[in-house]
């Protein structure tokens, strides 16, 4: 058996799913103190926001720049859907997720439910690009959860972060996020 990788500091590397799975943790965690920080100076602007907290983890050397730029898009579709969500129903986060909020960790769900609140001046504007960016793809990251086949019609739910995997009934490879209206059964 080898020895797993090391990094300049000396530390195992982590596998590149597992890697990209706790940059986009970090990359949220980052974003929303970021923008804690700075609400009080004027209405901050989560893209902007999101994109300094991406380039900065690329500087430090935590993420290449393609793994930075993969795991802010997975980030930014997931808040703009959640924000959009919101926007279009009036509804609270909780019913965005749709599942038992006691299995998702509480520090995921403060983190999500503050950086999709205060980006609530930008909602009306992303919710046509939430809208058009509907479908989730295997092998990507997201948020947790509840993902809808687009073929037939199965739920995959992620009560935290992970990779997307093909649909565990027929193999397809898209997604899109339940939608209780529609997928009400």
């Amino acid at each position: 058996m080898t020895d797993p990788e090391q990094t300049p500091t000396g530390k195992a590397s982590e596998p590149p799913e597992d890697k990209l799975v706790g940059a986009y943790e970090e990359l949220l965690r980052r974003t929303q103190e970021t923008l804690t920080a700075t609400q009080k100076e004027s209405a901050p602007r989560f893209r902007e926001l999101l994109e300094k907290a991406r380039d900065n983890m690329v500087e430090l050397g935590e993420l290449t720049r393609e793994e930075a730029h993969k795991v802010s898009d997975y980030l930014r579709r997931d808040v703009e859907d959640a924000a959009s969500y919101i926007a279009e129903t009036g509804q609270d986060l909780s019913d965005w997720w749709r599942f038992d909020l006691q299995l998702i960790e509480q520090r995921m769900m403060d983190l999500f439910a503050r950086a999709a609140d205060q980006t609530s001046l930008q909602l009306a504007a992303w919710a046509e690009t939430a809208r058009q960016m509907t479908l989730y793809q295997a092998g990507e990251i997201t948020g947790p959860g509840t993902l809808v086949c687009d073929r037939c019609g199965a739920k995959t739910h992620f009560v935290q972060p992970g990779r997307i995997p093909n649909c565990a009934d027929c193999g397809n490879l898209t997604f899109r996020r339940e939608d209780p209206d529609r997928d009400a059964q």
